[in-house]
């Protein structure tokens, strides 16, 4: 089942490549893009089921010998990261043609948004599944330039202006990954992961301090840690509201994704877990304090993302096979969740005129089907019972109190004071968009469309909802509904999912099954 391995990274880039050749033949790319990502979704399963069977999947790029080949890796993190992830790209993009058809740009698109999705999804994939540290960083590189296009498509003041500090910081972070690759093969001869694991033990204390500080300031950065993360809430709310979704669940999580890598595999021994833990706390409660004060649902959502990265960042400081694998755990929980909530902020958008919170209200009475959309995923971002945000940090609370360390105590109060001010934010939303009385300049709840601000027309395929008769496009809520439903599941199937991270927690821990599956006969 080797062969499976690549395809993840093949068929978008394939995929990319087709939809290029059919500009000007919008329905064309769509149905070419759903039956890629369809299939990914497909190939991640088959994928996360066979390394669950039978350890790592490894394939050598071109025939070519690991350490002088590329090698791409499917171990059960990878394989979980690959299924979520494209589960999440998938409803997204189905989100995004719903709303280019609401929006009246159905024959003509921006022809180059199907092509850069896949591409950003192949960049994705290729970071999950990379065997080597160069590899990981053209895996960044990948995404990061499919990112800059998709986050100022339409090219606006204001897109333009959020661009630039994304791409200014993005660019910095991929400098100093890049300076650090150069410094760990000076100093080692090699940037196989697998190969890496002896060779970087064998280094003095210091100089591995140093590279794994290197790394750990790129990763920060790009997995927007505090006081790394200022760049995220100017950044991702700008956005057309499906991409502003994707950003939110993935991007951010493929930099938490190489630092839960890179932690567990070069540089065991916790060196650094002091760090991260001060930093996870920091993370956490500066990022809720910054979502309480927001009056804008979009900028709120944006830093909880920031705020619940500190839950991830926690369970890898521990170091210990509970806490790793909480945090695996909740890394697949806030892929979804936080996709979901933003494909919900989309439809506030587009039923309330605005999502400034100041300019709604009602919504819960205008367009229930809407309200249950945002309600469901905000109680499981703020951990309600039962719900699988709930049992995840419950997960790292049991964790931390397993550690018994004062700093350990000091997160388990952070979490516990971050989940109430997250309940407290969401809770702050539903009664002035949802609960209170319309703002006089919203949308009326008569059937009518929401005002529009692009002088295009209301579309024809729509479903009715609410008992005013609001209309939202049919293609923007069934993928919602989804993401929405797949939440659910992460709840009901939460034992077999841990028993899963806990698998990937301890394959991590040990190192063994991951050099194994690279160099059968034993490291060169």
């Amino acid at each position: 089942m080797t062969y499976l391995v690549p395809l993840p990274v093949v068929m978008p880039l394939l995929g990319a490549a087709l939809t290029l050749l059919l500009l000007g033949r919008p329905r064309a790319q769509r149905w070419v893009s759903l039956t890629v990502l369809t299939a990914t979704v497909a190939v991640a399963a088959a994928l996360l089921v066979q390394s669950s069977l039978n350890g790592p999947l490894v394939v050598e790029v071109g025939g070519w010998v690991a350490p002088l080949g590329i090698v791409l890796v499917a171990d059960q993190l990878a394989a979980l990261m690959l299924v979520v992830s494209a589960a999440v790209t998938l409803c997204v993009l189905i989100y995004s043609i719903g709303q280019g058809m609401a929006d009246g740009n159905e024959e003509t698109p921006l022809s180059v948004y199907h092509p850069t999705y896949l591409v950003l999804t192949a960049g994705v994939c290729n970071a999950f599944l990379s065997g080597d540290l160069f590899n990981l960083y053209v895996g960044f590189e990948i995404l990061l330039v499919a990112s800059y296009v998709l986050l100022t498509l339409g090219s606006t003041e204001t897109r333009i202006r959020a661009g630039t500090t994304y791409v200014v910081v993005s660019l910095l972070s991929s400098v100093i990954f890049l300076v650090a690759i150069g410094l760990v093969y000076a100093s080692t001869g090699t940037l196989n992961l697998a190969q890496l694991v002896d060779r970087l033990d064998a280094l003095p204390d210091d100089i591995r301090l140093v590279l794994q500080g290197m790394l750990l300031l790129a990763f920060g950065i790009k997995a927007a840690v505090f006081p790394l993360s200022a760049w995220l809430p100017d950044s991702y709310p700008t956005a057309p509201a499906p991409v502003t979704a994707v950003f939110a669940g993935l991007l951010t999580k493929v930099g938490v994704y190489a630092i839960i890598r890179t932690e567990t595999l070069l540089f065991p021994g916790g060196r650094t877990a002091t760090l991260l833990l001060v930093t996870a706390v920091l993370t956490m409660v500066v990022g809720i304090l910054g979502a309480v004060a927001q009056s804008d649902i979009k900028r709120l959502l944006s830093f909880t993302l920031i705020s619940h990265i500190g839950y991830m960042l926690f369970g890898v400081g521990l170091t210990t096979a509970l806490g790793l694998s909480a945090a695996i755990f909740y890394v697949v929980h806030h892929i979804t969740i936080q996709t979901t909530l933003f494909l919900a902020a989309g439809l506030v958008e587009r039923r309330g005129g605005s999502t400034a919170m100041d300019r709604l209200g009602g919504l819960a009475r205008l367009s229930p089907l809407l309200a249950v959309l945002f309600f469901v995923p905000a109680l499981n971002l703020a951990g309600i019972p039962p719900f699988s945000g709930f049992l995840g940090k419950l997960g790292l609370v049991q964790a931390g109190i397993d550690d018994g360390g004062v700093l350990a105590w000091i997160l388990v109060a952070g979490g516990l004071l971050t989940s109430l001010l997250t309940l407290y934010a969401i809770a702050r939303v539903w009664n002035l968009a949802f609960w209170r009385a319309p703002h006089p300049d919203m949308p009326d709840g008569g059937g009518s469309a929401p005002a529009r601000t692009d002088g295009s027309a209301q579309p024809q395929q729509v479903v009715t909802v609410g008992q005013t008769g609001a209309v939202m496009p049919g293609l923007m809520i069934a993928p919602t509904v989804a993401l929405v439903a797949f939440g659910l599941v992460l709840t009901l199937v939460a034992g077999p999912l841990f028993d899963l991270s806990t698998d990937a927690a301890n394959d991590l821990l040990r190192r063994t099954p991951y050099v194994e599956a690279v160099f059968p006969g034993g490291t060169p």
